[in-house]
Order: C-alpha cells, then structure tokens, then sequence
C-alpha cells in the first residue's frame, strides 16, 4: 500500500504545480502597463484558471469550448487531470500484480516469523517450568543422580570382578592342560629311557652270563624246533 499513496502524492503534487503552471498570465508587460506599477507583479484568482477550454487543441478563430481553445489561452486543468488519471490507471496497471504479490510475500513472511516467534516462546516457556521443576526438586534430582552412579559403578565393579574370575580359570585350565600335557610327555619319556636302559642292562647281563656251551644248546634247540616244523610242514603236504 505504500506504493499506491507515493503515486497519489506525485499526480498531486503534479497537478498543483500544473494549475500554477496554467494559471500564470499571458501578456506580463501588457499587464504591467495598464496597472501602472512598474513592478509586474499580478494576483492569482480561481478565474484565471483554464478548467475544460480546448481539451483537443488550439484553433484559430473559434470562441473557447471544450474541444477548442484559441491561441494564447493555457491549457485545460481538466486535460492535466484526466493525463495524470491515465498515467496513474497505467502505473497501477503495470506495478498492481508485482506489489501485490510483493505484498502477500511479505504478509507471508512476517506471518512465518511470528509463528516462529510465538512457537519459540511456546518452547521457552516450556523449558522454563521444566526447569522450575527440576530446581523445586534438586535434592531428590541429586540424590537419584548419586544413587544411579553408585550403581553403574556397583555393576561395572561386578562385571570387572566376573570377567577377572573367568580370565582366571581360563588361565588355571589352560595351565593345568600344558602341565598335563608336559607330565605325559615326560612319563613317555621316563618310560621309553626305562625300557631301553632295562633292555641294555639285561642284554648286557645276558652277555655277561651265559657261556659257549649254553650258546651252543640254544642253536640246537633252535634249529631242532626249526626241523620240526618242516617235518610238520612236509606231513600236511
């Protein structure tokens, strides 16, 4: 709307300043001469003024009506009215959608910011009577705060406790295991050092015992069974 008002201030101001413009007088020295002052000056009056004479133009001979003025007479009032009635039709014609839609955007907008405005206080003043309530309840906000640490400290204690006990018996397992494993390994190898160093001695016992007579039984024997299970062989055959 502010646009609108500006444009009528203009053809106003433009209109004044045309009526003076039509209202001054033709023959300024004529004037002068039948008044007598040597000064110039005249008065301007209502009926000096051209209100609808010649809204068409000059015209040699005719006395002064609407269409035609003669020659020498200031432009109609009238005629500068009705230009500046066009041109401010011609203006409000062009520049109406734009200002308007200018208009409705800026309504929009200032509407957006005090709904945003009256949303944030909304906001505020719920945050505000949150925080009026958890001050009027401080203490027990403290104390619930303290009672919650107290027990993710009991708990993470408990869990640091029970991940200790079962890192301790995985490592008490997997020791006694190896140990198990290191036991047999070595009775195996007790064992083996025994039997070979049994067999050693009892060979060298053997050796250390028997004589060539008893070595000579012992080939008879052997070869005697070995004639047996020839003759055994033989006889199935």
């Amino acid at each position: 709307m502010r646009f609108p008002r500006l444009a009528l201030a203009l053809v106003a101001a433009f209109s004044l300043f045309a009526a003076a413009a039509v209202a001054a007088p033709q023959g300024h020295g004529d004037e002068a001469a039948a008044h007598g002052d040597g000064h110039g000056s005249h008065d301007l009056s209502l009926k000096d003024i051209n209100w609808f004479y010649g809204m068409i133009g000059v015209k040699e001979g005719v006395p002064p009506n609407a269409l035609w003025r003669p020659p020498g007479m200031p432009a109609p009032f009238g005629a500068l009215l009705l230009n500046a009635a066009i041109l401010y039709l011609i203006l409000y014609k062009l520049l109406a959608d734009p200002i308007t839609q200018g208009l409705k955007s800026r309504k929009e907008t200032i509407m957006r910011g005090i709904d945003e405005a009256a949303k944030m206080r909304r906001d505020a003043k719920a945050r505000l009577r949150e925080y009026e309530a958890k001050l009027e309840h401080i203490d027990e906000e403290v104390e619930r705060v303290r009672r919650e640490m107290r027990e993710a400290s009991e708990a993470e204690r408990a869990r640091i406790l029970s991940e200790a006990k079962e890192r301790r018996a995985r490592m008490e397992r997997d020791a006694r295991l190896l140990i198990e494993q290191e036991l047999k390994a070595a009775r195996e190898i007790l064992m083996h050092e025994a039997s070979r160093t049994a067999v050693a001695g009892a060979a060298e016992t053997i050796q250390s015992r028997i004589t060539s007579a008893d070595q000579q039984r012992l080939a008879d024997d052997y070869l005697a069974s070995l004639r047996q299970s020839a003759a055994a062989l033989r006889g199935r055959l």
